[in-house]
């Protein structure tokens, strides 16, 4: 049975769609946005490995009949929401299970200064105006095929808008779960910062029990706005995770993300940022650590339209146990950008002989007067670094764990908030296994 094939049997066609509109009471434009993506599904072929963007990840396996399109059940019990929150301090979180929010939080003081923090479809509701400005405007249901079938079946989300002038000290936290099995997940993050604002908002996505997962994510920064946002991914290592995220950067903002990704069967995620005003700044940090057949595949597009804005990229990762990486990164420079600064660089470090990697950086430039390059290194460990650890004590499990996370150090010690650096450094360790 093909793929196509699959995808328009009864549990993900037309009348599911309404179905889905129905069952959450959508507003008539959030339920026409439905449908325009669900004909946008229909109109889109499937990727094909005559793509480069898909030569070398393929959907082998993916069979959407085995997934539900929703459930209205939820397992994710309190001490588990709670014990990962504690991981760090922050000033407001949102708990997802399955599509539905379980619990939010935000303190008084940032109510009212007029921060929003929610669950997306209910912000729909209460915002109307202002969600519908943005929802699918930034990231268009037309995209890509995974993106047309996230919008037609979108159910939960998060939703975060932080008006003019006002800064967050500390993080917030969205934690994303699938504790149903076999659920396809559709889950949307929309995030505004007006002139001035500042904010930081840490997502972990866990969860999955042999599941799948559709996600965007949709960035607007007003001029002079700064906003982190840390994407870190965890699911079950049978998931199937799509992610499409695009940022549009305006006048002297600035944006830091990091797209972490441990977890699922197999991860494509596409990562634009659009600097569409003077002055923009961006950083991409990327990790990650593919075991025991996972295959990750980042495609990332620095996207420099305007003048005098800068970007620096630097995804690194580390494979072993037939782990798969795939690196497609490109900088784009208009005409009318002019005094660009961007960077790209990606590195990959392999474990043992089983494991594969292929980075492809590229630069598309078509103004003179700007400053562009990037790098990407492929390598096994070198023998005589473990020796020289060996000599000093370290035994050769001690040794390798020492390199590595010295090599994702250079990655981890650019994140700002301590307890997400504590984090990251324990997620690697697990992965060692040793």
């Amino acid at each position: 049975m093909t793929i196509a094939k699959i995808m328009t049997d009864e549990k993900f066609n037309a009348a599911a769609v309404a179905q889905i509109s129905q069952k959450l009471s959508d507003p008539d434009w959030l339920r026409n946005l439905r449908q325009t993506a669900w004909d946008s599904f229909n109109k889109i072929g499937w990727p094909t490995y005559r793509e480069e963007t898909w030569r070398r990840t393929r959907l082998t396996g993916l069979q959407m009949d085995q997934f539900q399109p929703w459930s209205d059940e939820t397992e994710l019990k309190q001490d588990t929401w709670q014990r990962q929150l504690n991981e760090m301090e922050s000033d407001g979180f949102l708990v997802h299970d399955n599509g539905i929010l379980l619990q939010e939080n935000l303190p008084a003081p940032l109510l009212e200064q007029g921060v929003l923090f929610s669950d997306l479809i209910q912000a729909a509701m209460e915002q109307p105006q202002l969600v519908q400005r943005y929802l699918g405007q930034i990231v268009v249901p037309s995209t890509n095929k995974f993106t047309a079938l996230h919008y037609a079946f979108l159910r939960g989300g998060t939703f975060l808008y932080v008006p003019r002038g006002v800064e967050i000290a500390l993080p917030l936290q969205s934690l994303v779960n699938q504790s149903a099995p076999d659920l396809a997940g559709f889950h949307h993050t929309l995030i505004i910062t007006e002139a001035g604002a500042a904010v930081t908002l840490v997502e972990a996505f866990g969860g999955g029990h042999s599941g799948f997962h559709d996600g965007v994510v949709e960035a607007h920064l007003g001029a002079n706005s700064q906003l982190h946002y840390l994407h870190i991914q965890d699911w079950d290592t049978q998931v199937w995770n799509f992610s499409t995220q695009r940022v549009i950067q305006t006048r002297d903002s600035r944006y830091q993300a990091l797209i972490s990704s441990w977890g699922s069967r197999l991860s494509k995620l596409w990562k634009q940022v659009e600097l569409e005003e003077p002055g923009g700044q961006s950083e991409l940090l990327g990790l990650y650590f593919p075991t025991g057949h996972q295959h990750v595949d980042h495609h990332t597009l620095q996207n420099h339209i305007s003048a005098q804005c800068s970007s620096d990229l630097l995804f690194k990762g580390a494979l072993r146990e037939h782990g798969r990486s795939v690196y497609q990164g490109s900088i784009k420079v208009w005409p009318d950008a002019q005094k660009t600064d961007a960077y790209q660089s990606n590195k990959n470090l392999l474990l043992d002989p089983t494991t594969r990697a292929d980075s492809i950086p590229a630069l598309e430039i078509d103004a003179d007067d700007v400053r562009c390059s990037h790098g990407a290194t492929v390598s096994e460990v070198p023998e005589e670094y473990i020796f020289y650890l060996q000599a000093r004590g370290l035994t050769r499990q001690q040794a390798l764990r020492m390199i590595v996370h010295g090599f994702f150090e250079e990655v981890i010690d650019r994140v700002d908030v301590e307890s997400v650096r504590d984090k990251l450094e324990g997620i690697v360790t697990h992965k060692l296994g040793i």
